[in-house]
């Protein structure tokens, strides 16, 4: 192991054991805030102490089977426990390794998912409708739940755009590498001469923002329009001025939302998805400064960049940032994309481990 990791555990080794001499006083819960952020810090660190501290007895165990090499009775055994600590030592190394990644503290949150038709007129509406079934299919795997936001169809079905709150553990974890350009490649119902076109949609995974703190607005900087809304909803909807959009005029950034039946349920859902968007506007620029110095082939916050084909008549899906093809597009868009996002984060921690291994 490197003395930089090394020391870097042997440091928080010391903070549990701090931490621990802490929460054991009977001051600790006179300020239940600070309580609670030294109670997650114990909760994080205790498996890193925990594996680091298995990795010394078999440090230790790896010695002593050292020192019997000498005695020729013993040297058989030896050898065998010294190579099968060696082992278990490479394993507890790259564990560790993992567990000092830096963790993405929107990991946990539950998220806006945005899908938006692009080129291709009616086939890339089309598109965004299977898109945004895939999601939901795997949302529905993953026993979370779906409120939708706000939604624009197409002419001939689909969405000219969808935006849709999901809320689960880990929903950010699992679905924020796909964000980006999705390109599909099939024959329309609509074309006659059996011809293969291209068309594309825009998905945005955004995690949701805090209520307090991750993004003060400016009242002064916020314009708030009302309307009658658009579309089926009956006679209350057509009746009433319950459609909200909300305009940040530093940044231009327009959210609309008519789909509640109260104005005031369509300000605050219009207000999330707002201060989702700052967020995520702040943290792409974030992305793309620290890709510009590292090349990183998953997450570099490009939303304009093509992410994925889907080709029917091949029957495949081809990830251009890991170059990973599955032939199985019918699974994919029925919500099993599992294979996908795996290999995405898998790369992204191998980036990651890359990189500490350059640092360290």
């Amino acid at each position: 192991m490197k003395p930089s990791i090394s020391s870097k555990l042997e440091q928080l080794s010391r903070r549990l054991i701090d931490l621990e001499g802490m929460l054991g006083s009977e001051e600790v819960t006179r300020n239940m805030d600070q309580y609670r952020r030294l109670t997650k810090e114990h909760s994080d660190l205790t498996p890193v102490v925990e594996r680091f501290r298995e990795y010394q007895q078999v440090e230790s165990d790896v010695a002593e089977a050292e020192t019997m090499l000498a005695d020729p009775e013993m040297k058989a055994y030896a050898e065998a426990e010294i190579r099968g600590g060696k082992e278990k030592l490479a394993r507890l190394e790259l564990d560790l390794q993992k567990l000092l990644l830096p963790r993405d503290p929107n990991d946990d949150r539950n998220i806006f998912l945005e899908v938006r038709a692009g080129t291709g007129g009616d086939e890339s509406a089309l598109f965004a409708g299977d898109l945004f079934r895939m999601y939901m299919r795997y949302a529905e795997r993953q026993r979370w739940q779906v409120e939708i936001i706000s939604q624009s169809q197409g002419e001939v079905g689909g969405y000219k755009e969808v935006i849709a709150r999901i809320i689960g553990q880990g929903a950010y974890s699992k679905l924020k590498f796909e964000s980006g350009g999705h390109r599909v490649q099939r024959v329309p119902d609509t074309e006659a001469q059996g011809r293969i076109h291209t068309s594309a949609c825009t998905v945005a995974v955004m995690p949701e923002a805090d209520e307090v703190g991750d993004v003060v607005l400016n009242p002064a900087e916020i314009r708030i329009d009302t309307f009658r809304a658009s579309g089926a909803g009956g006679q209350h909807i057509n009746k009433t001025d319950s459609a909200v959009r909300i305009t940040h005029l530093p940044t231009g950034i327009v959210v609309e939302c008519q789909d509640g039946r109260s104005q005031h349920k369509n300000k605050a859902q219009a207000m999330s998805v707002l201060v989702a968007r700052i967020k995520d506007t702040q943290t792409r620029a974030q992305q793309q400064a620290e890709a510009a110095t590292r090349k990183s082939l998953v997450g570099s916050g490009d939303r304009s960049e093509r992410i994925r084909t889907y080709n029917f008549p091949q029957g495949r899906v081809t990830d251009h940032r890991i170059n990973l093809t599955l032939y199985k597009i019918a699974a994919i868009m029925d919500g099993d994309i599992d294979e996908l996002t795996g290999a995405l984060m898998a790369e992204h921690q191998a980036e990651q481990l890359a990189a500490l291994s350059e640092a360290a």
